[in-house]
């Protein structure tokens, strides 16, 4: 099975198990808008719940506050998102799609990565233990040939970004007979950009309306509340300040499910600093967050960060965190050294003193800010397909189990009478009465026990406890274990710790500081 299949299985799932669904899909969906359901919603939760926690009780120097979506339109001319906001498009004269430039000469790098990869695993296969990789891949002619086609087209790629040479972008297209994934055509447009920003309109009448800007980031609703923070905790330098809110972006090239969306949820820590220890605290924080993902136990391989080819305006250093999607390597967090750019736009168009004065030194400045900056959306998709497992059993038996990280699953009792009479229901609800206030829990009576185990596997629910007529006479359950499927029989009494110390997120935020 490809790894396109799989996504589209992953995809599927996520519709039929109640975690995401197509946006208004009585009315045919709206393109790359999705909502999520009744375990996409717990799913959720449960990750901002860890990174709040992450952020604001492992690090005694981080806040939170939630800022507006709406702000004054001005915020957006200091930020540089109304000049500078833009992704350089090119159009297919025959498919009439629209596309990324960027992203159509990454994913042509990508293509000449993956030839590489092949020749490295069927190398692997055919050699085995005798194998020397390193030797293989500085000698190989067709992995050399691959590499030196990445290279050039890599150096040409990022000159042309940090020259903002669209003409250049074209051109590499042109010249690696990039096609369209539809049309299979070369039939290309000229580059152009387009900025990203959603606009809409403030007032009552529409001769009185302000134009303004649905937030295409939530960095500056921290940024232009930095001294309210400042001040009201009696903050000193360096602290941060974290934020989880909706953001919107104006994507033409939306796709992937919910990896690139139109309206999406972003996690963000801005961290002020004093100018010249930035990149020490950029350091720290690459770091933590690193930690932070790789907690989650879905395969440290799976993670790796990628340095910026293109620094935006207001950096001097930028990394993504990646994680490898069943459609390749993909960022799912960046963490950035913003300079002192934001608070010095703010100062400059506001015409406020937004400045710091530092007891210790005795003066005033503009801090440096490090930023950390990870998508819910692309965090929860990264856990699901890392998850995913269709397996296939003893008997001829099969079963889709979602091995999600205890922590975050959407619910972590299944709470089973054996059958619906002789007050096995009416037991079962004891039980559910005993777990309900801590966790999550759900009562099911319907179908036979096994259904019901499988409907809990593809959720990912850890632990199914089930009531028979035993349990009437010595308050006894069986427990079911979801990854192992083994069944043990333990008191009622014994339940409440047993889950509590599998499924509590201090066992996610003590990865992170150890």
């Amino acid at each position: 099975m490809t790894q396109e299949d799989v996504f589209k299985k992953l995809v599927a799932h996520c519709k039929e198990y109640g975690f995401v669904f197509p946006s208004s899909g009585i009315y045919d969906g709206l393109g790359a808008v999705y909502d999520y359901g009744q375990n996409g919603v717990e799913l959720k939760n449960n990750i901002k719940r860890y990174w709040w926690e992450a952020m604001t009780m492992l690090n005694d120097n981080v806040v939170g506050i939630d800022a507006a979506i709406f702000m004054h339109p001005t915020t957006w001319k200091a930020s540089g998102h109304v000049d500078a906001f833009n992704d350089p498009l090119i159009d297919n004269r025959d498919s009439k799609k629209r596309y990324r430039a960027d992203v159509l000469i990454e994913d042509l790098m990508a293509k000449y990565e993956e030839k590489i990869e092949k020749e490295v695993d069927k190398a692997k296969k055919r050699f085995g233990e005798s194998f020397d990789e390193k030797l293989f891949r500085e000698t190989n002619p067709r992995i050399l040939e691959n590499a030196q086609k990445r290279n050039e087209i890599h150096s040409r790629f990022v000159k042309a970004l940090n020259d903002n040479d669209l003409i250049e972008l074209k051109q590499i297209i042109v010249d690696y007979e990039v096609v369209c994934p539809i049309s299979g055509t070369k039939n290309w447009t000229d580059v152009r950009q387009f900025n990203l920003m959603f606009a809409t309109e403030i007032g009552s009448t529409s001769d009185g309306a302000t134009k303004i800007y649905l937030r295409p980031e939530t960095a500056q609703g921290i940024f232009v509340n930095f001294l309210n923070v400042q001040k009201t905790g009696r903050m000193k330098i360096p602290f941060g300040i974290a934020q989880i809110g909706k953001a919107f972006r104006n994507e033409i090239v939306a796709r992937q499910f919910i990896f690139r969306m139109r309206e999406f949820e972003q996690m963000e820590m801005q961290f002020f600093v004093r100018p010249g220890e930035e990149m020490e605290w950029f350091k720290f924080w690459k770091n933590f967050r690193l930690k932070w993902h790789k907690a989650f136990g879905l395969g440290d391989h799976k993670y790796r960060f990628h340095d910026h080819d293109k620094l935006a305006h207001y950096a001097n250093a930028a990394t993504d965190i990646e994680f490898e999607m069943p459609f390749g390597f993909k960022e799912v967090e960046g963490i950035h050294s913003r300079t002192d750019f934001d608070l010095v736009q703010h100062e400059k168009y506001s015409g406020k003193n937004i400045k710091y004065f530092d007891p210790e030194l005795n003066e005033s400045y503009t801090p440096y800010v490090v930023e950390t900056s990870i998508g819910v959306d692309r965090t929860f998709l990264s856990i699901m397909a890392a998850s995913y497992e269709e397996q296939q059993l003893e008997g001829g038996d099969s079963r889709v189990v979602l091995h999600l990280p205890f922590e975050l699953s959407p619910v972590k009792v299944a709470v089973f009478p054996l059958v619906k009479k002789d007050g096995l229901p009416q037991k079962a609800e004891e039980v559910v009465k005993l777990l309900k206030f801590d966790f999550k829990v759900v009562y099911d009576e319907k179908d036979s026990v096994g259904k019901r185990y499988r409907r809990q596997d593809a959720i990912g629910t850890p632990f199914c406890v089930t009531i028979d007529h035993q349990t009437l006479e010595d308050d006894t359950v069986t427990i079911r274990h979801r990854d192992t499927m083994q069944q043990e029989r333990l008191k009622i009494g014994d339940l409440y710790a047993i889950v509590n110390e599998a499924v509590s997120m201090k066992n996610l935020l003590g990865k992170i500081v150890i």
